[in-house]
């Protein structure tokens, strides 16, 4: 009944209040209505400690020789030194009262990580990458999949596939990509051991290409080498296992291949890869245009008021990794 009563003073509706603890408007009226009984002040017990006492096992729970110990260690000293201030209990008693039966000792703050945010609207300016495991010829064995992908035309820009995971390995496929397909504005990766590596930072610094990292434990903040590596893994023809190093390569730059130019990704209106970040989407989109309008032409009653294109088929102007917010995102974009 209280309950009811506190959540009404606070404006909260006799409707809502009544779901949330199952006691009917009515009997909190008369409950309300009803006057309330005088009750006798409660007598302090006759071997309560006096205010100065428990003044006293205060600033003692709170000295610097105590401050970082619990009161079960606390009075097991004090009784090794011969002086007895009252029970454990009692110690959490009054430390309760003053509201510090919590986590005293000094500790550690650790500042809030940053959500990278990053805009593309074009190819070429933000790269993704990660590296993912393969199973082997027997259990435990795998070989290492670095992937690179641009997040704009989700166009595999590298891949390479090692029996191993190191920096200088990562760093040798980023050379050979930006030799390729250019230098880009951003690399983005999550915390691993690589992707934070001396040798793979010292290249993007030399280069003058932004560093992006996912915040820890936080496989949303890396979203298309994740997605892509789910696409990956589950595709109908991706194998148990790799019998040698040989295999796996073989296998991913066959599936690369079929990605990047034959894959219609659904993210960029139904487009390959290989059309969006070579620029011949354009063409593409004008011949659906021209296919549609004949067969709109030869059959007008099979079609409605719809644009010329199925809003699938549109490519989005911008994709991102967190969008930022309406205000942040103008700078972001000429970042």
């Amino acid at each position: 009944m209280d309950t009811y009563h506190e959540l009404t003073s606070v404006k909260i509706p006799t409707r809502e209040a009544k779901r949330l603890t199952g006691i009917a408007r009515s009997s909190a009226d008369r409950d309300r209505r009803r006057p309330t009984p005088s009750r006798p002040s409660r007598r302090a017990p006759a071997n309560a400690l006096t205010p100065a006492e428990r003044e006293q096992v205060l600033r003692l729970l709170t000295s610097a020789e105590f401050v970082d110990a619990a009161p079960a260690q606390i009075s097991a000293a004090l009784l090794d030194q011969g002086v007895y201030l009252g029970s454990i209990a009692t110690m959490y008693r009054i430390l309760r009262e003053h509201e510090q039966v919590r986590e005293r000792r000094r500790q550690a703050r650790h500042p809030a990580r940053t959500r990278p945010e990053l805009v593309a609207d074009a190819p070429g300016q933000v790269y993704s990458w990660d590296i993912t495991k393969l199973a082997g010829p027997v259990k435990g064995v795998y070989f290492d999949a670095y992937v690179m992908i641009d997040i704009y035309s989700r166009y595999i820009v590298g891949a390479r596939v090692h029996a191993r995971e190191s920096g200088p390995l990562a760093e040798n496929m980023m050379r050979e990509v930006f030799d390729v397909h250019g230098v880009p504005h951003v690399v983005h990766a999550d915390r691993g051991t690589s992707m934070t590596s001396k040798s793979v930072a010292d290249l993007l610094e030399d280069l003058q290409v932004t560093r992006s990292h996912s915040r820890p434990k936080t496989s949303n903040d890396n979203p298309y080498s994740e997605a892509w590596f789910k696409t990956l893994k589950y595709a109908p023809v991706f194998p148990d296992r790799f019998a040698t190093l040989a295999d796996a390569r073989a296998f991913m730059a066959e599936f690369v291949a079929w990605y990047n130019h034959a894959h219609r990704h659904s993210g960029i209106g139904l487009h390959t890869p290989a059309d969006v970040h070579h620029g011949r989407h354009h063409q593409v989109r004008a011949g659906r245009e021209d296919t549609l309008a004949a067969a709109r032409t030869a059959h007008p009653e099979r079609f409605g008021t719809s644009p010329p294109l199925p809003k699938i088929l549109d490519l989005p102007d911008q994709v991102w990794i967190n969008q930022p917010d309406q205000e942040t995102q103008p700078e972001l974009q000429t970042a």
